[in-house]
């Protein structure tokens, strides 16, 4: 749950920008699962977004990386999907 950083590293990585909605609604849905998270902020300018284009394609945000699963996504809809599915009561 936490962005604060521990001994061990953090199997989830979160691209986001500050104050944007999408990229909240995954920090609330991760924070929902108390799923341990880095964040990591990227370029405003959607151009200078290279990070986010390597790891997942496309320069949009949010987007994540978990390493417990070996899942690479972005679209926040696709995200919190994922996210009900994979660490959910259901699942």
């Amino acid at each position: 749950m936490s962005e604060s950083p521990s001994t061990d590293d953090p199997a989830i990585t979160l691209y986001r920008l500050q104050a944007c909605p999408f990229c909240e609604r995954v920090v609330r849905k991760l924070d929902e699962y108390d799923l341990n998270y880095r964040s990591r902020f990227v370029e405003a300018m959607h151009s200078e977004r290279d990070v986010v284009k390597r790891i997942s394609g496309k320069r949009t945000v949010p987007a994540i990386v978990d390493e417990n699963t070996g899942v690479t996504m972005s679209e926040s809809a696709n995200i919190v999907e994922y996210l009900d599915n994979t660490y959910g009561a259901e699942a």
